[in-house]
């Protein structure tokens, strides 16, 4: 007589409606972060070559259509990367009243007052060098790095942005943001902190989109080894411990075992960065017909859910409202 199982987990598989109700992990619209490019000029919408269905976008009309389409769809977030009319060794631009992401949040703060503006801080779109810190002649001086920073964050706060995201990597940088956001008097700013940034290589299309590869070297002397895991919650916890708000950790399909351990270890929000090269792989594959686009970024964002993401920054989050929409779950 052949072995007869009494244990049948295909039983709750049986059906759509079976695997519905015992679904352990959600992926929905309220989880995405749509990263938003912004540009000097008029009416520019330029698609962004290593980025199919990504564009740069003028502060203007491109920008309002962009954001109107975000929040028909029902995208609640937007993560904003600017690029400078000019570069220079520190980044003026940065903090300037009318720079470019500036202008952004005070035209989509008028335009979509509900719409959650984040903002990403860093230095690297900004000087001459591509380096996310100012230089000494030794390197990164991280410490100057801090005011120039803390200045960054206090001037999109006053322009209207609801969270600021350092991604710098600097040593102290969530602890002298929040000192400044405070005593500017923005202390309901939040800081979502790219606590967990690995020295990576898919970020290769977003520095192409930001312009924002350094002219020497490389940034492995302040983002993380990518064979650390240890490490990454020791960032975590400084980042905490200074006054974040939110972390984060980047990339997120190759540091899905990151975003677990981290998860394990903290209360806070936890947010991955499904990154720009993460994007483009899939992208490729699905143009020459070999793979389902739909299927596998579900598949993907829904694995970084489960590996304990509260939300997801995604170049494919549009797409991704459009499908949900279409079949929820």
């Amino acid at each position: 007589m052949s072995f007869i199982p009494r244990d049948r987990p295909r039983r709750l598989r049986r059906t759509a409606a079976l695997r519905a109700l015992v679904r352990e992990t959600a992926l929905g619209v309220d989880d995405l972060i749509q990263p938003l490019f912004v540009v000097h000029g008029r009416e520019v919408r330029r698609e962004i070559p290593s980025l199919p269905g990504v564009h740069h976008l003028s502060v203007d009309t491109s920008l309002d259509r962009e954001a109107d389409v975000l929040v028909a769809a029902g995208i609640g977030a937007v993560l904003l990367f600017g690029l400078p009319l000019a570069k220079d060794p520190i980044g003026l631009e940065n903090f300037a009243v009318d720079g470019i992401v500036q202008q952004a949040l005070r035209r989509l703060h008028d335009r979509h007052p509900d719409l959650l503006l984040i903002t990403d801080v860093c230095c690297c779109e900004y000087t001459s060098h591509g380096h996310c810190g100012i230089l000494d002649p030794t390197g990164v001086d991280n410490d100057a790095t801090l005011d120039v920073l803390g200045r960054v964050g206090v001037s999109h706060a006053a322009a209207g942005a609801d969270i600021v995201a350092p991604s710098a990597m600097m040593d102290g940088q969530v602890g002298a943001i929040r000192a400044a956001l405070d005593a500017a008097g923005h202390h309901d700013t939040a800081i979502l902190s790219y606590a967990v940034k690995f020295a990576s290589a898919f970020y290769g299309p977003f520095r192409e989109a930001a312009d924002s590869t350094p002219a020497v070297g490389d940034r492995r002397g302040y983002q993380m080894d990518p064979a650390n895991g240890r490490e990454a919650l020791h960032e975590a916890a400084l980042d905490e411990a200074e006054g974040a708000d939110l972390l984060m950790v980047k990339p997120a399909l190759a540091y899905l075992d990151v975003i677990h351990t981290v998860r394990a270890r903290t209360s806070l929000p936890l947010v991955a960065y499904n990154v720009s090269g993460e994007y483009a792989m899939v992208k490729a594959a699905a143009e020459r017909g070999w793979i389902d686009e739909r299927r596998v970024v579900l598949e993907s964002l829904l694995g970084m859910r489960r590996a304990g993401a509260d939300a997801i920054i995604s170049y494919h989050a549009l797409d991704v409202a459009r499908w949900l929409a279409e079949s929820p779950g």
